[in-house]
Parts: structure tokens; sequence; C-alpha cells
């Protein structure tokens, strides 16, 4: 039976977001209010202490998310207003290429909600947009089905997989307009957001439309109390680029992507410098998730005592044993 309430949330939530109207107040209400009826539907709410779902999914390479702390992605107030923002809008260019075309979109870790697909899918006919939805839990699965069928959003799904995404091959894979994966955490730690990418990406058309568009690693030096009130965060580079990381490899996953070495002779001698590791989310066009706007983009701090005994700090990303940045110095 269809759930009209919570498909008229959901349509006035993602009006509000694409009309840019909404303060953030306005967004965490509304929010709130769709996942009450996700909540209710799917029996599903984020605070089960049950360690099945909370205990997170190994993957061939890297982590997903259990079920709980996937389904509290939702109520991460402006990652989900922007993806939203961002899918909507990309499926309305695609549309706009693409006359008179059915558009395909393969979601890619979806969780018990599928919320990238619930939250837009209702803004167009199931004949305008569909989706193949990718989840490795089974919970997850059986969750975001009986949601989807709740909100009579079943007729919007192609096919819905159960599958290691970092593995996984795609079925008629250039036949799709997007691919949506958002499995990523703060620095990339754990989730499987690039090797992911480095297995399904190489296998849609290189005109496919992916959200999140890129995911960037940067660093930047404090100054500390000793260099005085005018001292400014000084930028230090890119630690790890993603989609170049993706366009400069061929072949299988590695265990490993090439070293990134930062020359420390920009920062001051003499004082104690502080690090900060940011992690910069594109998610479409000029949509940015930036500092400290999520749990994705809250930086780490690193200090680092002077005088300095090395010249250069090399970070180094792995995808085995764990999905993780490692940093030395040389």
């Amino acid at each position: 039976m269809t759930e009209p309430k919570a498909v008229k949330a959901i349509k006035a939530f993602t009006s509000a977001v694409q009309q840019e109207i909404l303060s953030s107040a306005e967004a965490e209400e509304l929010i709130n209010g769709v996942h009450a009826h996700f909540q209710r539907i799917t029996e599903v709410s984020g605070d089960d202490l049950s360690i099945e779902h909370l205990a997170a999914i190994p993957a061939a390479k890297g982590k997903a998310l259990g079920l709980n702390y996937a389904a509290k992605c939702l109520l991460d107030y402006k990652r989900t207003t922007k993806f939203l923002r961002a899918i909507v809008s990309g499926i309305q260019a695609a549309q706009k290429k693409h006359p008179g075309e059915l558009i395909r979109v393969f979601y890619a870790g979806c969780g018990p909600y599928a919320t990238l697909m619930t939250l837009s899918a209702p803004l167009f006919a199931s004949d305008e947009v569909q989706f193949s939805l990718l989840e490795i839990n089974e919970k997850s699965v059986a969750s975001a089905k009986r949601l989807i069928d709740a909100l009579g959003l079943s007729d919007h799904v192609v096919n819905f997989y159960t599958a290691d995404a970092t593995t996984f091959m795609v079925p008629e894979a250039d036949s799709f307009h997007m691919l949506i994966s958002e499995t990523l955490d703060a620095v990339l730690f754990r989730e499987c957001y690039v090797p992911i990418l480095m297995n399904l990406l190489p296998q849609f058309r290189k005109e496919v439309m992916l959200i999140p568009e890129n995911v960037v690693l940067s660093l930047s030096c404090l100054p500390g109390p000793e260099e005085g009130p005018g001292a400014r965060e000084q930028e230090m580079g890119e630690v790890l680029n993603v989609r170049k990381a993706i366009a400069s490899h061929s072949g299988p996953v590695p265990a490993q992507l090439p070293d990134k070495k930062v020359d420390l002779s920009l920062l001051n001698r003499g004082y104690t410098s502080r690090l900060l590791l940011d992690t910069r989310v594109h998610v479409r066009e000029d949509i940015w998730l930036c500092r400290n706007e999520s749990p994705l983009t809250l930086p780490l701090e690193m200090t680092i005592e002077q005088p300095l005994q090395k010249e250069s700090l090399v970070f180094s990303y792995w995808m085995e044993p764990e999905v993780e940045l490692k940093c030395r110095f040389e």
C-alpha cells in the first residue's frame, strides 16, 4: 500500500531543495520529517543497538557501513541536501542532452533507505528515469525494497543487485547516464569509494555523469600562536585527487596508490606547526561539500614539532589489507 504522506513529505523537501529556498533549520526540519516516515516504514531508525545492524560489512577492498550507520546518513543534513540537488539537476541535464530518452541511473551502495533514489525518483515518471541499485548488505536490500514499494516507486527500479561493488561487473554498463556512489568517509578512511570507482567507472561510457564528481584530500599548514595575529593558513597542495588517480591507472584495482610526497620546507622553521588534512567533496558542477559541513569533511589536524628533522611528508593510500591513508617522514 502506497504511503501518500511520506511521498508528500519527500516532494515538499525535494522541491524546496531545487528552488534553493531552504534555510539550514528548514532543511533539518523537513529531513527529520522524511526520516520519521522512513523509520516507520522500514523499522530501521539508525539507533538500533543490535550488533548485526551496527557491524560494518567487509568488501573485497574496504568495508561498507553497517545498516544503522548507513541509515543515519540521511540525517547528515547538508550532505543530503547538496547530493539531492546535484542528482535532480543532473537528471534534468541528462534529459535535455538526450530528449525523449529514458535516463538510466546506477546507484552503488544504496543502504537501507536508498536515500538518493527515494528522494529524487518521486519528481520523475517511471518512463523518464529508472534506477539499478547495488548493495552488499542483504538486510539493507530488504529494507530498501520495502521502502521503495511503500512509496510506490517499484516501477522506477529495473534491477536490484546484492553484491560487492568493488568487484561487481555491471550488465549493459554503457547504457547508463549517471553513476552514484557516496560510499565515503572523512579522509577516505575505511569505506570503499576509491576501489568502487576504480572497479566501476571504467565499465561505463566516458561521458557518464558521476556523483560525487570527485573527492580531493589536501594539506595546509595552520599558523601557531608564535607567528602573530596576521599569520594565515598556508596551502601545501593535494595529497590525493581520486579522479586523477583513476585516470592514471589501468587494470585491476591495486593494493596501493602511488605515494604523494609533500615538501616540508614551506613550513616556518623554529615553530610548532599544525597541519590540516581536508576532505573536499565535489558533488556536481558548482556544488561542493566543504570543510565542517558534514562528518565527511571534518578536517584531521596533525602537530609537527620543530625543528624538523625531515624534509618531506609522504602519504600512501592503501586499499589492502584495509582502506586507509598512511603517512611517514623522509
